[in-house]
């Protein structure tokens, strides 16, 4: 494979979306066996969001600096490492016989999401060969995947044979650790030289700092509509369909596999539509353009629900691969800082949503969530305020 910066080298990028895939499928075993975990240890919603908390905020305090260490001091082999991780968290989870312990392997689990997402979302971009929009849409999208495979697994696995059989997913974590040996290993021959190589020619040119802080927060502040809205759907879907609609664990742990594939298909659809038309454009459809779906939403019968969330799903997940290189452009030579800034809040904001989301439904009801959280893609409308990164200053 050429080290030309200018080349996409696809079966890298592949293969880090693969190992995205399969980093994402055991994140999302956790949130997809909630149902029966709740049943179990008889967690009321505010001890679920305490799961959901101790696994995003782990995914999430490290990944800024990691992404800081490896901007400077890449790690090729870091991702294998934090899929070691992962592993120990399945097996802890499988065997789990305490609440206190439930926190533990959620918190593992995190740790080896936000050692894997700073390197990896480097890897995508020294592969890229320009086409920035692309490689991240396609890094995520295996994710993505992921995550929407989780619930219909856990449905099909999990439901029928009980908490023991997680540890059946560590096969998965054994085979991401032997792809994402390969990957380290072409990063630190021709990865590390790319990132170099742009990296040099990235700092001739700079935006006003101003500007740059202004764009960060605006771009935060979307990251909080988007995943706050997402986590009242990815951690509280199932409940709000067996509450609602009265389905079984079963059939609504496939509603969620429908929404999150719809999430996964919209990802990919982002990246390379903003490469075409301009990332602020995408932003703005995929976050204010929700808007009117989730006001609907909480209102639908069951199949205008399920309708509704392929909708949304494909609309909103469009965003973050728009958002993370548009950080990326407004703070050219630090990708792993923005990635591990960007994932990390993400996943912080999320745990902390699910959270407090799991409170208020305690409080008041699974229904009221739903309707207090439709307004929040309205934020989208701060969009307008970004500036260009392609306007930059004179050193």
């Amino acid at each position: 494979m050429s080290s030309s910066p200018s080349r996409t080298v696809l079966t890298v990028l592949v293969a880090i979306s693969v190992g995205h895939l399969l980093n994402d499928l055991m994140q999302s075993l956790l949130p997809a066996i909630y149902p029966l975990l709740k049943t179990r240890f008889q967690l009321d919603y505010w001890q679920v969001g305490m799961i959901t908390l101790t696994n995003q905020l782990t995914a999430s305090l490290l990944q800024p600096f990691v992404g800081s260490y490896t901007d400077r001091r890449p790690q090729p082999y870091s991702l294998a490492a934090g899929m070691t991780v992962t592993l120990s968290g399945l097996l802890l989870l499988s065997m789990a016989h305490r609440f206190a312990l439930l926190l533990l392997a959620a918190g593992l689990v995190g740790v080896g999401s936000s050692i894997f997402h700073p390197e990896s979302s480097r890897i995508a971009r020294a592969a890229s060969g320009g086409r920035h929009g692309f490689a991240q849409s396609l890094f995520q999208t295996g994710g993505n995947a992921g995550s929407s495979l989780g619930p219909l697994l856990a449905a099909f696995i999990v439901v029928p044979h009980g908490q023991s059989s997680v540890a059946w997913f560590s096969l998965a974590a054994l085979l991401g650790i032997a792809i994402l040996w390969r990957v380290g290993a072409w990063y630190a021959h021709a990865g590390i030289p790319r990132l170099a190589a742009s990296r040099r020619a990235d700092a001739a040119v700079a935006l006003p700092a101003a500007d740059v802080r202004r764009g960060l927060i605006i771009l935060l502040t979307l990251v909080f509509s988007k995943y706050v809205y997402l986590t009242s759907l990815t951690s509280y879907y199932t409940f709000f369909l067996i509450h609602r609609f009265g389905v079984s664990i079963q059939r609504a742990q496939i509603h969620l596999f429908i929404f999150l594939g719809a999430v996964a298909a919209g990802t990919f659809i982002g990246g390379p539509v903003g490469d075409r038309i301009g990332r602020k454009l995408v932003i703005w459809v995929s976050i204010l353009g929700v808007l009117p779906f989730s006001l609907v939403l909480p209102y639908a019968n069951l199949f205008w629900t399920t309708v509704l969330s392929v909708v949304v799903g494909l609309t909103i997940a469009s965003a973050f691969s728009a958002i993370l290189v548009y950080a990326q452009e407004l703070m050219p030579g630090r990708v792993g800082l923005v990635a591990g800034l960007f994932f990390g809040f993400a996943f912080g904001i999320g745990g902390i949503g699910a959270a407090v989301l799991g409170t208020l439904a305690d409080v008041t009801s699974i229904d009221f969530v739903y309707h207090v959280c439709a307004w929040l893609p309205a934020i989208g409308i701060l969009t307008a305020f970004l500036p260009d990164p392609s306007r930059r200053a004179t050193a």
